[in-house]
Formats: C-alpha cells, sequence, structure tokens
C-alpha cells in the first residue's frame, strides 16, 4: 500500500480475519506471543517500519516527538479454541469472531489509517497485550508515552450506534480482612470474636459509601468466612469494586474505606488494594470531541454523538496524566466479551474516514 492511498475496506477485513484467527487470551503468554509477533508483521507491512518490541506491547514511533498517541490492545477475553464454536465470518454485514468488536476491528483501523497517511510525524501508535487483565504490565508504558502529547485516540470499540466514549469511570480495587478470634460454637462462643459478624458490620458500612447522585458505586462482591460449621470464624474477607466519575470521588471513597473501625471489640480491619484506574472526566475528551464532529459534519460522515460509560480503558490512564482523551473510535456493532459480539461491516468506511480525518488534523493544525 502506497502511503497517499485511501484504506481499503477489503484489505482491512482481511487483515482483521488474520487478527482474529490468532486467537490472543490475556491470561496465556504462548498465544499472546503469538499474537504480538502477528501484530509486529502486519503493522510492518502497513507502515512500512518495524515496531519497537516491548514484551508482549509493540510501540511504533512514526517521527519525532509524540503529539497523537493512538491507542489499541491486541489480548481479548477469549480462550484459545473458541473460533470452533464461534468462528469468524460474515453474513449479511456482521462481522463476527472472538474479539472482532473488542477491540480487533479497531486495531486494523488503525494500522491501514496510519499506513495511508503521507505524514506522520508526531503520531505513535502503542499496541499493547494485558489491557483485559487492568494493563498491570503496560500502564506506566501508557502513562509515560501520554505524558505531554497534545492527543491520545484510543480504538476500542464505540459505544451503541458509534457514539464515542466522552467519560469513563475510574475504577478501584480493595478487599477488606476481618480478623477476629476462633472458639467452639456450641462450647464457648462467647471466647470467639465472630469475624462473619464484623464482615456484616462492614458490608453494611462499605456499601453506604456509594453515592448515586454522582453516579459513585460502592460495591460489595465476593466474601469468605471461616472453616468449619462448629467453629467461630477467625477470619473472614470481601471485596470492593469502587466506580467513579471523578478523581475526587475515587479518592474521598478511598479515605473512608481506609478509616473503616471494628465494630466488635477485639476484631481488626486490614485495606488492601486501591485505585486501580483514574477516570476519563467529561473536560478531556470535550474538545476532541468538538473537532471530530466538525470533521465529520464537513465530510458528510454519520453525524457524531457522545455517552458517558462506566466500564474502563487505558484512555482512563492517559487521562489521568492530563492528556486530552477521546475514546470508542473503534468498531460499530455490539456484543463484547459475549456470544453475539459483532462488527457492522457497512460502519467501517465511515469510521476510517473519521479517524484519517481527525489524525491529519490533529497533525497539521495546533
Amino acid at each position: 500500500m502506497a502511503f497517499h492511498e485511501t484504506p481499503d475496506v477489503d484489505a482491512l477485513i482481511e487483515d482483521l480475519r488474520t487478527l482474529v484467527e490468532c486467537e490472543s487470551p490475556s491470561s496465556d503468554p504462548v498465544a499472546l506471543a503469538r499474537s504480538a509477533d502477528l501484530v509486529a508483521r502486519l503493522g510492518t507491512a502497513r507502515l512500512g517500519a518495524e515496531p519497537e518490541r516491548l514484551g508482549i506491547h509493540l510501540r511504533w514511533r512514526l517521527g519525532g516527538p509524540t503529539r497523537v498517541l493512538v491507542l489499541a490492545h491486541h489480548d481479548t477475553v477469549w480462550p484459545v479454541g473458541s473460533l470452533l464454536t464461534h468462528p469468524f465470518g460474515i453474513s449479511d454485514g456482521v462481522l463476527r469472531g472472538p474479539g472482532s468488536f473488542d477491540m480487533k476491528t479497531g486495531l486494523a483501523m488503525a494500522l491501514h489509517v496510519l499506513g495511508s497517511l503521507d505524514d506522520r510525524t508526531g503520531v505513535t501508535l502503542l499496541v499493547t497485550g494485558d489491557e483485559e487483565l487492568g494493563s498491570p504490565s503496560s500502564q506506566t508504558l501508557i502513562e509515560d508515552e501520554a505524558r505531554g502529547a497534545d492527543a491520545a485516540l484510543v480504538l476500542e470499540a464505540s459505544a451503541d450506534g458509534g457514539a464515542l466514549k466522552l467519560e469513563r469511570k475510574g475504577t478501584s480495587i480493595y478487599r477488606v480482612l476481618v480478623k477476629g478470634r476462633a472458639a467452639h460454637a456450641g462450647l464457648e462462643p462467647e471466647k470467639g470474636v465472630n469475624a462473619s459478624v464484623e464482615l456484616a458490620h462492614q458490608v453494611l458500612a462499605v456499601a453506604a459509601l456509594g453515592d448515586p447522585a454522582l453516579g459513585t458505586t460502592v460495591t460489595p462482591t465476593d466474601a469468605t468466612s471461616g472453616t468449619t460449621r462448629n467453629t467461630v470464624p477467625a477470619e473472614a474477607s470481601f471485596a470492593v469494586d469502587v466506580r467513579a466519575r471523578t478523581v475526587a470521588e475515587q479518592q474521598r471513597v478511598d479515605t473512608a474505606l481506609r478509616a473503616l473501625t471494628p465494630v466488635l471489640p477485639d476484631a481488626a480491619l486490614e485495606i488492601e488494594g486501591g485505585i486501580n484506574r483514574p477516570p476519563l472526566e467529561a473536560a478531556l475528551s470535550a474538545d476532541l470531541f468538538a473537532r471530530a464532529a466538525r470533521l465529520a459534519a464537513a465530510a458528510e460522515l454519520p453525524a457524531l454523538t457522545g455517552v458517558a460509560v462506566g466500564g474502563a480503558s487505558d484512555g482512563n490512564f492517559t487521562a489521568g496524566v492530563g492528556t486530552p482523551t477521546l475514546d470508542g473510535l473503534g468498531a460499530v456493532g455490539g456484543g463484547a466479551h459475549a456470544d453475539d459480539e459483532h462488527v457492522l461491516v457497512d460502519r467501517i468506511a465511515d469510521r476510517i474516514a473519521l479517524l484519517r480525518a481527525l489524525l491529519l488534523d490533529l497533525t497539521t493544525t495546533p
């Protein structure tokens, strides 16, 4: 492909088929290495340059300091063998296959659109391999690459109907550990400190930390307690999932969780975990969305809409370091992580056109 050509949808779909048929579950190091090799080969062919290999992550710095960071990931939630029950295919304009919507179509778009540009000065493409796990090994890489950039464009799949994701809640993950004292439940229960009872008190206290008016959810999830039926439990624990729209709310909940105190005499608490991903707040996407909407209108592309979503992405990290971020620029379709995962083929062309126009505008206009 010559760099001045408009991306060809058929060629993109062929690359997409290759990507989908190379299964890449986040928890399988062998499969991820194989997938990273494939992405490197496809990217080298489309971009005319080899990537830097950073383990299961790949980075193409396409000239000069990073002004625009394009983010994608090649890992999926689908285990090896999923192709047997969910094969790649296209029927009645609907493309299916494990990881096709989340987010291998977006990855293919990035490779083809960047390959179509004459001048890619200031653009960096970063393709990571652990996003579905919370990006434990790529977070610092993403943040370092985003710092100082004018914009981060995230090729995650769109929301319903092609809406861009203008807000993402931040996520925090905790485990509350309860320490009690064991005793025989029949002979001398009064000598024990019942960790299950303390856990019940703490679950209610934690659940009360949410603020629906602000969109903050604080949800106790899995819980464990005790050892045998006739023993006062000496230990218990429960997990807590926190979602918040603002950094201030994340920090409020974090402070409150760490300030929990036992209700029962001689019980003790420990709090593990903390803030995992900062939120993508609306202020950091507003200007980029306005620019994208203007470009879409000028090119007579479908009118853009934007939504706030609860799920997190690597765009949370770019926003967390203060970089303007626009998310959900990838496929239009639905069913992420589900049996119905699919991409609408007739929307690929307009998504390519939008991404290309946005990249051209960002690299030529201050």
